[in-house]
């Protein structure tokens, strides 16, 4: 393997961003640890109602008994699976819209008033419409996580496509490319941070689309628990639900930044 030697001005300036990133990383830890330390003190202290806000100490009592008894497993896989579905369903589909969008300007000058609409549209407010399609189950949760994240990843994906530099495409035109060929060529490889930044964007409505879901049809899932944990007011299985649901996409959206880095060095 080839050992690059650099200068000692660049090897100061890596250093530099080196300790500049463990010093950012190092305050967002210490920030976490400084919130869930006041939290735990305050809730101890009677500052504030425990049984409203719960704390991390009963959080963690609560995550052990639902891990002991197997049920939070099972819950946070269920809802992990229609998540992802969504996730996969509605960002291969906005892709391949926004390419047909892209390829036929007829199409995509039919189509745009529908997309804001349907963009602009309360999601939730279909929600008795679903169930009836789907039934009272995991298709009409995915199927919501679909609506929710795929009128995003049309628009998001389309203007990358169509932000492509006109002047790189009329070279390609004078020597003969065809359309095809623009697209593989230049559209589709100019695109890739966009691509990135729908994922990223999907990461967010995707859960938000399951969860919402799950607030509606569910029998199983963290959004099951969650919404179970407020009618009969238990709100330390409130706050363990949605501490693991704020960890499961902060881990989701991680797996996409590494692929983001992994690209960009590529």
């Amino acid at each position: 393997m080839k050992k690059t030697n650099y200068s000692a001005e660049r090897q100061k300036y890596l250093l530099g961003k080196k300790k500049n990133k463990i010093f950012i990383i190092s305050c967002r830890i210490l920030i976490l640890i400084a919130i869930l330390s006041l939290w735990e003190i305050l809730a101890t202290l009677n500052v504030i109602d425990a049984f409203i806000t719960s704390s991390p100490s009963k959080i963690i009592t609560t995550a052990k008994k639902l891990f002991a008894e197997n049920n939070l497993t099972y819950h946070m896989s269920i809802t992990l699976y229609e998540t992802f579905m969504g996730f996969m369903i509605s960002a291969i589909f906005g892709y391949l819209i926004a390419l047909l969008l892209w390829w036929s300007e007829n199409l995509r000058n039919v189509l745009e008033p529908y997309i804001v609409v349907l963009n602009s549209l309360p999601k939730i407010a279909l929600g008795p419409i679903i169930i009836v399609w789907f039934g009272a189950g995991i298709k009409s949760i995915i199927f919501m996580t679909i609506i929710i994240g795929i009128i995003v990843s049309i628009i998001t994906m389309l203007n990358g496509f169509i932000a492509t530099d006109n002047n790189k495409i009329l070279l390609l035109k004078t020597m003969g490319a065809s359309k095809f060929q623009i697209l593989n060529k230049l559209v589709i490889p100019s695109s890739v941070k966009t691509f990135i930044s729908m994922l990223k964007i999907n990461v967010g409505l995707s859960w938000i689309g399951s969860i919402m879901g799950e607030y509606l049809v569910s029998k199983a899932g963290l959004g099951y628990l969650i919404v179970y944990g407020g009618q009969v007011f238990k709100l330390d299985l409130v706050m363990t639900a949605t501490v693991i649901l704020c960890f499961m996409a902060t881990v989701m959206y991680l797996i996409v930044a590494f692929i983001e880095k992994k690209i960009s060095k590529s």
